[in-house]
């Protein structure tokens, strides 16, 4: 196969992973606030649910962690691009999509 081909299916995964990772980082964030929003509504004390609350910081952070260590990825699998000596650059969000397909902005907007 040509490598061309398979950097650019590569490519696409870590496009991929990396928006997904963000779509969760969206969802997690919409969750806390929902929390805290339904508590607020139901006039309950900030310690009610405050075990919940924390495990969902939690995950945040880890999201924020998985964020950076695919930002890293990305970084050392351009690298290895160009020493494979494949010269064309697949930008994330200046990926051209197929007429229909959603944008990356509305596939997080979907997700919500």
């Amino acid at each position: 196969m040509e490598k061309i081909f398979v950097v650019k299916r590569v490519a696409a995964k870590l496009h991929g992973t990396e928006a997904a990772i963000d779509t969760a980082m969206v969802q997690a964030a919409e969750m806390m606030a929902d929390m805290v929003q339904a508590r607020k509504d139901l006039g309950l004390s900030a310690t009610v649910a405050s075990g919940a609350t924390a495990k969902v910081m939690a995950a945040m952070a880890a999201l924020s962690e998985a964020r950076s260590a695919m930002v890293d990825a990305h970084a050392e699998l351009d690298e290895t691009r160009l020493r494979l000596g494949v010269r064309t650059k697949m930008m994330g969000w200046e990926i051209k999509l197929s007429a229909g397909e959603p944008t990356a902005d509305e596939q997080v907007a979907q997700a919500s």
